[in-house]
């Protein structure tokens, strides 16, 4: 087992990888920018070291100045959280060549899969259900014209390296579609430095369903059940949850096999999680892998019992996965929130600033994690996410009605947050019926709420 970890993130995550190593026994050593010096989660590694400014690009994504730390720190592996380096194949790669154990999947696996149109073709090879598409990359409009004739309008036009919606464009006809890859192109190579698109079926009204899998470096794949991120805004997830409401047995059973089944043709270990989008006949389609941990990853320990980031740490250092497909058994219905620092009346603008005081909620099965607290100041450099609220109770119901209570007993003042407003969500019938799609909130939801 390890000795020491670093964590190479920040905030909320880097407090959720330090609580697991301590419970483990395990030596922390956190990194943090000029903005976050200060903050009181940092106190509780056992080591903190300053690696640039408030910049990401200047900090955070700074790899020389984490591999410094951590050779300072003379720790055994680095644990990257969500965001920042935690998908990057080459930071990955860094690390093992200086003899760090990477918490994560392998580089090579995680470039496989980290690129949406070689993760395509793994998909189809896999016998994994995929959204028909063009074969490859789209290098011209000519190509881009005869692969949407094929395909069907309206066609979705997507940056191989995308995520969180950039470089996504939909093209309702041959006249529209000229203008819309060109405006993909140039937005993925702004945002990823790579340009590259591909094309597929545009699917009306889907929802967004993911599985959850952990490998360990022996052959051993197992998926923790599903969890439905369909509430979202701008690709951006608002609300999560497990199980998938409405989701039909023979459905979820397939999808999670299929999750299986791709994981293991990358030769996979440690976290990941596939995502599918559900049409409206519960005919399911692959979308891409997660090659990390997910912010909304309690949701599934809450409903499984397994603490995820635990296990990342225990299979990363060569252990065998402690459980068998036959022993996930989930139970109960788990809901998170995403609570931002934004203002949802006024188009969910960023609110950083300090914190003047917050209350967080209690009672059975209510879930916090955070390492925002009253005098905190949220900066303005990062994603504008302080905590994550979850709760877990039997069913789904009685899930909604804890969450509600919840997100009422939440007091956070100094700066607007998203609470009221994933609220207003859970009070709609859209949501209790389980009827909710990735375009809800801006098609139905937010003219019906007129602010």
């Amino acid at each position: 087992m390890f000795e020491r970890i670093l964590i190479a993130n920040r905030g909320e995550i880097a407090l959720r990888v330090i609580r697991a190593c301590k419970e483990l026994g395990i030596g922390t050593v956190a990194v943090f920018s000029e903005a976050d010096r200060g903050a009181q989660y940092l106190e509780l590694a056992d080591q903190a070291f300053c690696i640039g400014t408030a910049k990401s690009a200047d900090s955070y994504l700074k790899i020389d100045q984490i591999i410094a730390a951590a050779e300072a720190g003379n720790v055994d592996a680095i644990h990257p959280g969500y965001g920042f380096l935690a998908e990057n194949s080459h930071f990955n790669e860094v690390c093992r060549s200086c003899d760090f154990e990477f918490i994560g999947p392998s580089p090579d696996a995680m470039e496989k899969l980290g690129d949406k149109a070689q993760a395509r073709a793994m998909a189809i090879a896999a016998d994994v259900p995929v959204v028909p598409g063009s074969p490859g990359l789209i290098e011209s409009h000519e190509a881009a014209v005869e692969a949407a004739k094929k395909i069907g309008y309206p066609v979705l036009i997507k940056a191989t390296a995308g995520g969180g919606g950039k470089g996504m464009r939909v093209a309702m006809d041959e006249a529209s579609l000229q203008t819309s890859l060109s405006q993909a192109q140039t937005e993925a190579k702004a945002a990823f430095g790579n340009g590259g698109v591909y094309l597929e079926r545009f699917i009306d009204r889907p929802r967004h369903v993911e599985v959850q899998i952990i490998a360990d470096k022996h052959g051993n794949v197992v998926h923790l059940g599903e969890r439905d991120c369909s509430v979202q805004r701008r690709h951006q997830k608002l609300v999560e949850e497990s199980p998938s409401p409405r989701l039909p047995k023979k459905t979820r059973d397939a999808m999670c096999e299929a999750a299986v089944r791709l994981v293991k043709s990358a030769n996979y270990f440690n976290a990941a999680t596939v995502e599918f989008i559900v049409d409206q006949n519960d005919d399911f389609y692959f979308i891409e892998v997660n090659a990390r941990i997910q912010v909304e990853h309690p949701v599934t320990e809450m409903v499984t019992g397994i603490d995820l980031i635990k296990t990342q740490i225990l299979v990363a250092a060569g252990e065998v996965l402690p459980f068998k497909q036959s022993d996930i058994k989930p139970r109960g219905a788990s809901i998170e929130c995403r609570i931002n620092a934004e203002d949802p009346d006024k188009n969910f603008q960023p609110c950083p600033g300090k914190i003047q005081a917050m209350y967080v909620p209690g009672g059975m099965g209510v879930r916090f994690d955070s390492h925002a607290h009253t005098g905190y100041t949220v900066p303005p450099h990062y994603d504008s996410m302080i905590g994550k609220l979850i709760v877990y109770r039997p069913t789904r119901k009685e899930a909604i009605a804890t969450m509600r209570r919840c997100l009422a007993e939440l007091r956070v003042t100094g700066i607007k947050t998203t609470a009221g407003f994933q609220s207003e969500v859970l009070a709609q019938p859209e949501f209790a019926d389980g009827t909710v799609d990735t375009k809800w909130v801006e098609r139905e939801f937010l003219p019906r709420r007129g602010k």
